[in-house]
């Protein structure tokens, strides 16, 4: 016996070493694929369009190689309007002087500019496609023969015992398994259990609650899968565990030692019967596959004999035809195989809707108030009312607002009901009179209409809706009634109060009343409030079924609404409540919004849609005052100007210039001058049953009260332009009242008294001031009276008389609400600096980059609602302003602070919004100046490169997707408007211009592959975005510049870059190859080649040649990056397969290329990719299946091909040889080679990618390690690898196709063969029980679900015992599309195994069709006579007549009747013409 070598000394058995070398070499080939590819310079793409104009024209397939003419477009949207007109009023523009104001006015007029990408549609992943629906309506149910052979088992099963098969019975104790309990805390249940053979010669371990079986099993084992039994008595006295095929293991405990050694021998036994037997049918299958050679060979010699002399050639057309028929039989009903994809099926692709929309209001919580009825207890009838109901003797008004508690402040503005009758109302006014602008009866001129409304219609409005942004329990409606002025609130209120004789009592009230309201009829008193919750909870859910609390008696000390706050507090505490109640009942109700609400007004009275002219019963919205809060602003789209003011107190206990001060009405009115002659101006919107505007407002009057408080509102629609001059003026009148005894009033002239006036200027350095003041009161008005304050006039002679020495007496409070005016310094400055320099006025160096630098301190709320008009002033400073370097960089570093704020508060939807809608590129006012997209690209490259600001830096990179879509816009805008985009794409922009994207290529490309774990987010972010930006450059400039960024980028990563970088640079290439005309960008067409290569070649590019990455440049990126990927560790790999994958079901459903021709030719465009399939066929099959000659022994079977396949459980495993070997490599880890159920992975790593830092996934030093991961590939990237390849073989033509198997070599060919069985074998449909054991398997992983059932296998025949072994090493885990969760219906089992079904038939039906082309091309006779040499090695006879019938037979359990019958016609068709 010849001396053992010393290199297989340390052999654990000789003869392994060829297959150690092996893998030491495939490691060694590892290392070297990782070394930095060369880079390819793509095509002239322009170029070639041109040259190749002719042949792109007459190509009938020009569709893929020519961009449609139109691609890009800018289209006008007019403004969705809630309102029936616009709001902005005719002539605002004109009337508006201050530059920001004319900018909102600009902005809420112009309508929507888009610019319109026809086949956007298309740009982005297979899920964005516009089609329907991924998935077919209606998916086929194929009969399978495993699903019959488990019903069949199910009842031999539940006969067993019955048949008297029991071998072993007695109690066990056995371990409950939870994926939350250790192995050491296992908790142990006794069970009776019988051990018992099945028909089959199976056996099965049953365990019921005792010892009556009839019961219902508490668990079954099926021995069959059972690999070893061995004591534990770590775990247990007298315990042991049976170790099973999937790694799992069951833990059983006899009672004594002795019944323990009785079950280990008898299960010891059964496992050696099951090896025994799985050893004959493997020696069988390899005798029977041996005969098979032997007669094949003959056969093949007898047939090839005969076929040379054959006179009978209808046989072959009978051949043929019959061929051609079961081709066409097998085109009906096919389905596309990506239909059943878990990624597809798992989520719903249909009815996806754009994100970005165009600014609109907010939508609030919004609810309807009807007012119905106000009555208290002294009813009587009211002048000609004699016939009617009994009402209200005298009138009451009531006010609405919204309070809440929870923030303490008012939320909404008031709404303001009149709900007395007709004859009521005719006490203020005379019988014959009606109410006109200021109180005054008016003749018969002509009723004025406001926004296309009749004024009338407006007086009496009974519904308003409020909206709440922010809905909680403790708001409150507020109801305040007020009545005419006549005394005491306590005197007024006692008859209401203390009614003994209800007549008598309502007749002497409504007598008083009645002389009260002639002479007092405009002055208000308080009288009474009530109160009521709106909502339930923090959704919005309304109250409906709410009421309003008791009127109570309206305080005279506490009027103010920080005292309504306070009792409104004390509200759920009636205990600690004690005030005085009013009896009485107001009916008023809450409800939601109705859908179809019509003759609805907004608080500025423009109507709303739908609304019917001449409509009477209006709804008005009430404004809401919307928390000052980041998070409740949105960008303005309506225009709205009101300001709201609020007299809060006036103390005058201390003045001494006016005798009698008591009774105190307070009359605002707003002004616009301050002269003599100067009048109050018709904007102050007034109460029910006057005039809709009028020049005056009153407050409420408190009785006797030298320091009285108010509650009143009184709103103001603010002129467009504003001027120094505006204020509003204040009044104050002694109201004199007393009643005369001889019931005759009092002359009106001797009613009021002025006791004092006040003012406020609107504007304080070019701003509307809004915070609280102290003003001071002066006893007369004389003119000029703005010019004036307490220091000026005792310097000067003016003749003016301050009370109490002009001490601030009167506390005020004023609230904006405007959509045109901002309260913000900064941003004002900004706008009065820009407009100065539009007038023409000499500028200040360096004063315009110092207002630029404020707005950095701008309010964020601020910035936001008005951020279309912001920041478009910010991009005409940009091209328009002074000639200063520093001005765009500034410019920019504001828009950078706006974008990162918007990001920081979560509204960077807004940004998205106005790029879409908003921005327009402007045309600079200077000759020379430059584009936005010139400017804005030279400005971040400045920034990018400044090395002192990290934070901008780092910012511009974060959120550099806003820049990219501006400039992309822009440039867009510029081609249309400018007609450049006739022109060649060369032509477009200057060549300074392609230079300065470069340079910001390149100044991009540091801060990505070398700051990257610096600033993770920041260089992932710009990756993404410089991709998308790229993508868009294809349709508006030169394609083959952009090749040429793409390449530049791509060149700056590396093989050996930690994995975060490999991610950057497929996410990047992912974002690339979705470009909507990706087909056209990879010219899938003809390239002309010397005449010698031409014939030997006949122009396929079938492999990753240089020649192949420049014509067809982006899919030759991609597999060049893929084929490196694949070398990598699970992430990338993963990463990489996803995006081909994707890809390809883009084009799979992609509505515009599915004519078959044009699959052909996008499916030829991936020829390349089978050849990456090949390049890794031992990572697709394994080697024992490769059938090589020099390493496969004459003894390999199915049996070894099928025990080959990686368990998907352990991803990062690898099933090797029965030999067990240990190879040392330089990194210093070791792989350990094991036996059949072992796995190839490095000594010390678990292999699983899932564990964060463990196998795979760890990088030594950051770096990928420079012996390549070789290892196999786990189930999902096989099926996805697979799934691709089957698309391909399926799509491309036959022409193709046999060209390229004329191409390759033998090798090859057999390889591609071998391919399609592994996918016969991957693909296999294994039926609804394992299915159903799959995920219930899944399911104790992750939730610790009962796993008794995962233990049934799917065969119970012995013909399929190998298969049912095999099912623990293929789950179908990672193609399940179930919804994982411990509910897992019957109906989502039968689902996935629908799925399943269609899958394995398609697949089948796919192979099937490619088999019988390639036995129709490459006839025996053909065959032999150019691969004689290689038909006499024996292993290369066994894989053809394997393909051609054992595998046929070995996947005929998994494949349904309908494969199986196509198969056996297509197999007895193969063997006729053999």
């Amino acid at each position: 016996m010849a001396e053992v070598r010393k290199f297989t000394k340390r052999l654990s058995k000789p003869g392994t070493a060829a297959e150690l070398r092996q893998s030491v070499s495939e490691a060694v080939r590892g290392s070297v694929v990782l070394e930095k590819t060369k880079i390819v310079e793509p095509l002239d793409y322009e170029n070639v369009i041109a040259q190749r104009k002719t042949q792109i024209y007459s190509d009938p397939l020009r569709d893929l190689l020519m961009f449609p003419m139109e691609d890009i477009s800018i289209s006008v949207i007019n403004r969705q309007r809630r309102t029936v007109q616009s709001t902005v009023p005719e002539d605002a523009e004109e009337r508006a002087q201050s530059l920001f104001v004319k900018e909102c006015i600009k902005t809420y007029s112009t309508d929507w500019h888009v610019v319109n990408y026809k086949y956007e549609d298309f740009s982005g992943d297979f899920r964005m496609l516009p089609c329907k629906s991924l998935r077919p309506e209606k998916i086929p149910n194929h009969v399978f023969e495993i699903d019959e052979d488990c019903e069949k088992d199910e009842d031999s099963s539940s006969l067993c015992s019955q048949k008297g098969g029991v071998i072993r019975q007695g109690w066990l104790h056995k371990a409950n398994v939870n994926s939350t309990i250790t192995v050491t805390m296992k908790v142990f249940k006794r069970r009776y259990f019988y051990l018992t053979q099945l028909p089959d010669g199976s056996y099965i371990l049953n365990s019921y609650k005792d010892e009556k079986n009839s019961k219902e099993s508490k668990g079954c084992i099926y021995l069959d899968a059972c690999i070893d039994v061995v004591q534990c008595p770590k775990m247990r006295r007298h315990a042991f565990e049976l170790k099973m095929l999937d790694k799992y293991s069951h833990y059983l405990a006899a009672e004594t030692e002795q019944e323990m050694e009785e079950w280990l021998i008898t299960l010891k036994k059964i496992i050696q019967i099951n090896t025994d037997s799985l050893v004959q049918e493997k020696k069988e299958t390899v005798e029977t596959a041996q005969d098979d050679e032997t007669s094949s060979q003959g056969k093949a010699e007898n047939i090839m004999a005969s076929l040379e002399r054959s006179m009978h050639p209808e046989l072959m057309k009978y051949g043929r035809e019959t061929e051609q028929l079961n081709k066409l039989s097998r085109g009906d009903g096919r389905q596309n195989l990506f239909s059943f994809d878990s990624e597809v099926q798992r989520l719903d692709f249909s009815g996806i809707e754009p994100d970005i929309k165009p600014f609109e209001e907010k939508c609030n919580k919004r609810f309807q108030v009807n007012c119905h009825d106000l009555t208290f207890n002294v009813l009587g009838q009211v002048g000609d009312n004699a016939k009617g109901p009994p009402t209200n003797v005298e009138p009451f008004f009531i006010s609405l607002a919204l309070f809440d508690i929870k923030n303490n402040c008012k939320i909404s503005a008031d709404f303001h009901i009149d709900l007395n009758p007709p004859s009521v109302r005719e006490m203020l006014w005379g019988a014959s009179t009606q109410p006109a602008s200021d109180g005054n009866a008016k003749g018969s001129s002509p009723e004025s209409v406001i926004h296309g409304i009749a004024e009338s219609h407006l007086r009496y409005i009974k519904q308003g809706i409020f909206s709440v942004t922010n809905p909680h329990p403790e708001i409150f409606l507020v109801a305040r009634i007020e009545k005419v002025l006549q005394g005491n609130i306590t005197h007024c209120a006692e008859p209401y109060i203390k009614n003994s004789d209800p007549t008598k009592t309502a007749q002497k009230v409504y007598r008083t009343a009645k002389q009260v309201c002639s002479r007092l009829g405009q002055y208000r008193m308080p009288f009474a409030w009530a109160a009521r919750p709106i909502f339930k909870d923090t959704q919005g859910s309304l109250d409906l079924d709410g009421r309003f609390s008791p009127f109570y008696k309206q305080d005279s000390s506490k009027l103010s609404n920080e005292d309504i706050l306070k009792l409104l507090s004390e509200y759920k505490k009636p205990e600690k409540t004690k005030l005085q109640i009013i009896p009485g009942q107001l009916n008023i109700t809450v409800e939601c919004v109705p859908v179809d609400l019509s003759n609805c007004i907004t608080s500025s009275y423009v109507p709303l849609k739908p609304f019917e002219k001449n409509c009477q019963n209006i709804t008005v919205e009430v404004e809401e005052f919307v928390p000052e809060m980041t998070k409740y602003c949105y960008p303005f789209t309506i225009y709205r100007n009101h300001l709201y003011v609020y007299p809060l107190q006036l103390k005058y206990d201390s003045q001494k210039t006016f005798a009698k001060a008591r009774n105190i009405a307070v009359c605002m009115e707003f002004r616009d001058s301050d002269e003599s002659d100067g009048g109050p101006l018709k904007c102050i919107y007034g109460k029910p049953a006057g005039s809709v505007f009028t020049t005056n407002a009153y407050a409420v009057v408190s009785h006797h009260n030298q320091n009285p408080e108010f509650y009143d509102e009184v709103k103001i629609e603010l002129p467009i332009h504003l001027h120094q001059k505006h204020h509003v003026l204040f009044t104050f009148y002694h109201v004199s009242c007393e009643i005369s005894t001889k019931g005759t009033t009092k002359k009106q002239d001797t009613v009021e008294t002025p006791v004092g006036f006040a003012w406020f200027p609107l504007l304080k350095d070019g701003r509307i001031i809004t915070f609280e003041q102290q003003l001071p009161v002066s006893a007369n008005l004389p003119p000029g009276y703005l010019n004036l304050n307490d220091g000026e006039s005792r310097r000067s002679n003016v003749d003016i008389k301050w009370v109490d020495g002009a001490k601030p007496l009167l506390k005020i409070k004023s609230h904006l609400e405007s959509t045109i005016y901002t309260q913000d310094l900064h941003v004002h400055k900004f706008f009065h600096h820009c407009q100065l320099v539009q007038s023409g006025w000499k500028e200040v160096p360096g004063e315009l980059i110092k207002y630029l630098k404020c707005l950095h301190a701008m309010e964020i709320q601020v910035m936001i609602q008005f951020l279309p008009v912001i920041l478009m002033q910010l991009f005409r400073v940009l091209t328009n302003m002074t000639p200063e370097d520093d001005v765009p960089i500034n410019c920019t570093m504001v828009l950078l602070h706006i974008v990162s704020k918007c990001h920081e508060e979560g509204l960077d939807s807004y940004l998205r919004s106005f790029i879409k809608y908003s921005f327009r590129p402007e045309k600079p006012s200077a000759p020379q100046a430059q584009l936005i997209h010139e400017t804005l690209a030279t400005t971040m490259i400045a920034i990018l490169k400044q090395s002192a600001d990290f934070l901008a830096i780092n910012k511009l990179l974060k959120y550099s997707w806003f820049f990219f879509e501006i400039i992309v816009k822009s440039m867009a805008t510029y081609l249309l408007e400018e007609n450049k985009i006739k022109l060649p794409r060369g032509q477009r922009f200057p060549e300074a211009y392609h230079h300065v994207l470069h340079s910001l290529l390149l100044a991009i490309i540091p801060h990505v592959t070398i700051r990257y774990a610096e600033i993770p987010d920041e260089s992932r972010n710009v990756n993404y975005s410089l991709a998308s930006f790229l993508k868009r450059c294809f349709t508006l400039m030169d394609r083959g510049f952009v090749f040429n960024l793409i390449n530049d980028y791509i060149s700056g990563f590396s093989p050996k870059d930690p994995k975060v970088l490999a991610e950057y640079k497929f996410e990047f290439l992912q974002t690339i190859c979705n470009h909507e005309h990706y087909i056209p960008l990879n010219l899938p067409m003809a390239f002309a080649k010397p005449k010698l290569q031409r014939v030997q070649d006949s122009n396929l590019e079938y492999s990753l040649s240089d020649e192949y990455c420049k014509h067809h440049f982006l899919v030759g990126l991609l597999l060049r990056e893929t084929s490196i990927a694949l070398q990598d560790n699970y992430e990338i790999r993963y990463t990489a397969i996803s995006v081909i994958k994707n890809l390809l079901i883009k084009h799979a459903f992609d509505t515009r290329y599915q004519h078959k021709n044009q699959q052909a030719k996008i499916a030829q465009l991936y020829l390349p990719f089978v050849g990456l399939l090949l390049e890794n066929i031992q990572r697709l099959a394994g080697r024992d299946t490769l059938y090589s000659c020099a390493a496969m022994p004459n003894s390999a079977s199915r049996d070894e091909f099928a025990c080959g396949f990686t368990s998907p459980t352990n991803r990062g495993s690898l099933s090797a040889d029965k030999d067990t070997a240990y190879v040392s490599f330089q990194n210093g880890h070791g792989i350990k080679r094991e036996d059949s159920r072992g796995s190839l992975v490095p000594e010390g790593m678990t292999g699983f990618p899932d564990q964060g830092s463990t196998g795979e996934n760890t990088r030594q030093s950051s770096t990928r390690s420079s012996i390549s991961q070789y290892n196999r590939l786990d189930q999902y990237e096989i099926r996805s690898l697979l799934m691709c390849y089957l698309y391909i073989v399926k799509m491309i033509s036959e022409d193709t196709l046999l060209t390229y198997w004329n191409k390759v070599s033998p090798q090859e060919l057999i390889n591609i063969l071998i391919l399609l069985e592994v996918c016969l074998f991957h693909f296999r449909y294994t039926g609804k029980r394992n299915i159903a054991r799959v995920h219930d398997a899944w399911l104790s992983r992750h939730f610790g679900v009962d796993r008794k059932s995962q233990t049934m296998p799917a065969l119970r025949n012995r013909s399929g015992v190998m298969q049912a072994r095999l099912q623990h090493l293929s789950s179908l885990e990672s193609s399940f599309t179930l919804n994982h969760s411990s509910a897992t219906t019957e109906a989502d089992i039968f689902h996935q195994a629908l799925l399943e079904g269609n899958t394995a038939t398609e697949v089948s039906l796919t192979v099937l069709d490619t088999i019988s082309f390639f036995t129709q091309c490459f006839k025996i006779l053909h065959f032999l006579k150019q691969f004689e040499g290689l038909w006499r090695q024996p292993c290369v006879k066994q894989v053809y007549w394997h393909h051609f019938s054992d595998s046929v037979c070995l996947h005929r359990v998994s494949v349904s009747y309908l494969g199986n019958s196509h198969n056996m016609r297509s197999l007895s068709l193969l063997y006729l013409l053999w």
